[in-house]
């Protein structure tokens, strides 16, 4: 049985090689300074079949060179935000085990979120321990009882199915506090309206703190969000958190068709805020976007988008690069 450390197959790395390539071509090198931050919703990452390509007969359909393809897109940020982490950590301990092979990478992450609602996920957060570090703050946010009781129509009455995880970091001089979340799915948009309003009241306050403190504060992750000018979206964005210029309009999953105007589905998200209270403080945006993997992935297959999706993902990687 091959392991993760083995040398690829020629085809596999021929893919490899291409992916890399295209990486170093749509994404910032690291340098002295800037900080390279991303979120990703990599769809059920579980176990992993130990075989360079899953067979019809194998399960989970991960393999090998599905999750080479995923370590080779993280290694090029100093730090990811992963939703959709589940209880068993077969995949995620292969990719620590490849990238401290390769360098200094840390990981931080919560437990499961029990109940139908938590989905048996966790939120994590890996990053090159070479570039930056935690600087002492980890937390899942738990709403208090009074807030809880709040009138209005989107006010949350229930604690979020899958509690935000914030974990602060330090690059160079600048100290950073990054909230993930999954916002609930639900069966209609009105059913996540409640935990976007809390998160965007829950930033708004903390915004405010913060500041005070010469720490900058984003939000990221996926928010499940619509479009552009829906109701979530605009709950989202009410109490002042921004989505940079360079992030709209771009797709969020392997689904997404860009030529179609009404298939512009704002799921996964970075966002701050640009001015007052809470603004970032010594962290200026200098380039951000996406990366679709799938030209380069699988290509001595005839695999369907659904299947690549299972293998890496249904959604791509959103990142932002900072000057400090």
């Amino acid at each position: 049985m091959p392991t993760i450390l083995d040398t690829p197959p020629a085809a596999i790395q021929r893919d490899l090689d291409a992916l890399s390539a295209a990486l170093d071509a749509q994404i910032p090198a690291k340098a002295d300074d800037n900080f390279l931050i991303a979120t990703w919703n990599i769809r059920a990452f579980s176990s992993l079949t130990r075989e360079w390509t899953a067979g019809s007969s194998h399960s989970p359909k991960r393999d090998l060179r599905g999750l080479l393809a995923i370590i080779e897109i993280i290694s090029r940020f100093d730090v990811v935000a992963i939703q959709e982490i589940k209880g068993d950590l077969r995949a995620l301990r292969d990719t620590i085990h490849f990238l401290r092979a390769h360098g200094d990478w840390g990981f931080l992450m919560t437990d499961v979120t029990l109940g139908a609602a938590g989905n048996d996920e966790r939120f994590g957060f890996i990053f090159d321990r070479s570039r930056l570090i935690p600087s002492g703050l980890a937390a899942e946010l738990v709403v208090p009882e009074e807030r809880l009781g709040r009138i209005g129509q989107n006010a949350l009455r229930t604690q979020f199915a899958r509690s935000p995880y914030a974990v602060s970091f330090q690059r160079e001089n600048s100290t950073v506090i990054l909230v993930t979340l999954h916002v609930l799915f639900g069966n209609r948009e009105a059913d996540r309206l409640a935990e976007l309003q809390e998160i965007a009241d829950w930033m708004s306050d903390w915004a405010k703190r913060s500041n005070r403190f010469h720490h900058n504060l984003l939000t990221l992750g996926d928010f499940n969000i619509d479009r552009q000018g829906s109701d979530g979206y605009e709950i989202f964005t009410a109490a002042g958190l921004q989505v940079p210029d360079v992030l709209m309009n771009l797709p969020r999953t392997v689904f997404d068709d860009p030529g179609d105007p009404d298939d512009d589905k704002f799921y996964d998200q970075i966002a701050w805020f640009n001015t007052g209270r809470g603004a970032l403080i010594d962290m200026h945006l200098r380039a951000g976007g996406n990366f679709d993997f799938q030209p380069f992935v699988y290509t001595d297959t005839n695999l369907t988008r659904n299947s690549i999706s299972h293998r890496v993902s249904d959604h791509f990687p959103l990142w932002v690069e900072f000057r400090i």
